[in-house]
C-alpha cells in the first residue's frame, strides 16, 4: 500500500482584535436579538475564542452585549405589558409570574373554629336521638322518656 503524502498548506493569517465601533454595534445587535456566547460571537463575525478575548482586553464590549440584552428586554416586556393594559387577561398573568414572580395560589385554606360545650353538645344530641322501643301499644318513645322508662323496664325484667 502507497499513501499519497502531500504536504497540505493551509494559509494563516493571525487576526487582529479591537473593539471597533462597527464590532460594538455588531456585538449590540447580536445580543439584543437574545444570543449569547458563542452565538454572539459567530452574529457579530467574530470567532469564540476571539470573543472571548476580546471581552477580556476590553470591558467595553461586554458592556455592549449587556446593553443590547437589557435593551431587547425592555422591548419586550413592554409589548407584554401594553397587551396586558389593553385587556389581554393572560398576558397580564405572564407580566405577573415572569416580571414580578406572581404565583397563582394552588390551595384554599379554610380555617373555621367553633368552640361548643360539652354539656350543649349532649342536650342537643338527646334532642335529636329518637329511640324506636316498642312499648305495650307500639308507641315510640323519645329521650327524655327514656329517662323514666330504662329504669323501670330494668326493674320489671329482674
Amino acid at each position: 500500500m502507497t499513501y499519497n503524502r502531500q504536504m497540505l498548506s493551509l494559509h494563516f493569517t493571525p487576526r487582529e482584535v479591537r473593539a471597533t465601533e462597527s464590532r460594538l454595534l455588531r456585538v449590540y445587535e447580536a445580543a439584543r436579538l437574545g444570543l449569547s456566547n458563542d452565538a454572539l460571537a459567530l452574529k457579530a463575525g467574530m470567532m469564540p475564542e476571539e470573543f472571548r478575548k476580546l471581552c477580556q482586553l476590553d470591558p467595553v464590549v461586554e458592556l455592549a452585549a449587556m446593553q443590547g440584552r437589557a435593551d431587547s428586554e425592555a422591548e419586550m416586556s413592554q409589548v407584554v405589558r401594553d397587551a396586558a393594559l389593553g385587556g389581554d387577561a393572560k398576558m397580564a398573568l405572564e407580566f405577573l409570574k415572569h416580571k414580578h414572580d406572581w404565583v397563582a395560589k394552588q390551595q384554599v385554606q379554610v380555617d373555621v373554629t367553633q368552640q361548643i360545650s360539652i354539656i350543649t353538645a349532649l342536650e342537643q344530641a338527646e334532642q335529636r336521638l329518637t329511640i324506636d322501643m316498642e312499648s305495650g301499644n307500639g308507641q315510640r318513645i323519645d329521650a327524655q322518656e327514656l329517662k323514666y322508662v330504662a329504669p323501670l323496664r330494668r326493674v320489671h325484667d329482674a
